[in-house]
């Protein structure tokens, strides 16, 4: 796993610092990039992911003497699961302010003419379930904190493509449960925004069942981009709330 920072992919200067931040799918792609902008951002990051020696790596590379970053395995679509990373999270970082979950994932064989009635399942329970395991467990440790949720949707959302029904109607139920978590918890500072993210050069890309011409892979967005996005979220003042935000290749 290559956890270095690339050059000219500075986020922006806004700051967490103080500020405990958990990650989702911080083992790759966007939810690595976000992790690394939180911590250059000053946040204490906790680093949630199925993938254990990949978030252990993460850790150690972001940690640093002031062990900034701590790695918390975990299965986001098993509930026990995710209690015990948050209630690892609170001893190790303290209470939690945001919530990342850019956790998901597509499979090749996504057309709905060749979907399995499984591929659904495990779809929906990897993109949707998971986030709602997430949600449920977590909102509670938000309450009065003025606390932030954002949710990686996917731009399909918007402008439906052939990402396939599976991946696209999990997508939609981020935006249902981002929304209505909202309306119910409003009142208690709780803040949740989506975003929607075009063709982002990630793992994600290597399951199209056709490649990606690398002249249009060329034009994507990085994942530092869409991290950029997550951090002007997060650090907007507690008076300010952005419900969803899309985030484009500008020529694709």
């Amino acid at each position: 796993m290559n956890v270095s920072s690339s050059s000219g992919n500075s986020t922006s200067n806004a700051s967490l610092a103080g500020k405990v931040v958990l990650v989702t799918g911080a083992s790759s792609g966007i939810g690595q990039a976000t992790a690394r902008a939180c911590v250059e951002a000053g946040a204490r990051v906790g680093l949630i992911a199925r993938r254990q020696p990949e978030i252990k790596e993460l850790a150690a590379a972001l940690g640093g003497p002031n062990g900034q970053a701590v790695a918390l395995a975990a299965d986001l679509t098993e509930r026990a699961s995710v209690e015990k990373a948050i209630d690892q999270a609170i001893r190790n970082l303290g209470s939690i302010d945001v919530v990342i979950h850019a956790a998901g994932t597509n499979i090749r064989e996504r057309a709905l003419n060749v979907l399995t009635a499984e591929a659904w399942e495990h779809m929906l329970r990897t993109n949707l379930t998971a986030a709602f395991h997430l949600t449920q467990v977590i909102v509670p440790r938000l309450r009065g904190r003025g606390g932030r949720i954002i949710y990686i949707s996917s731009y399909a959302v918007q402008r439906p493509d052939a990402s396939g029904v599976a991946y696209q109607a999990s997508k939609h139920g981020l935006v249902g449960l981002a929304h209505g978590t909202m309306i119910e918890e409003k009142a208690n500072g709780i803040r949740t925004t989506v975003i929607f993210p075009g063709l982002t050069d990630t793992p994600l890309i290597l399951k199209r069942p056709v490649p990606t011409p690398p002249e249009v892979l060329a034009k994507a967005l990085q994942p530092s981009d869409v991290a950029a996005a997550c951090l002007f979220v997060a650090a907007l003042p507690l008076r300010a709330h952005v419900p969803e935000l899309q985030i484009v290749p500008a020529e694709v």
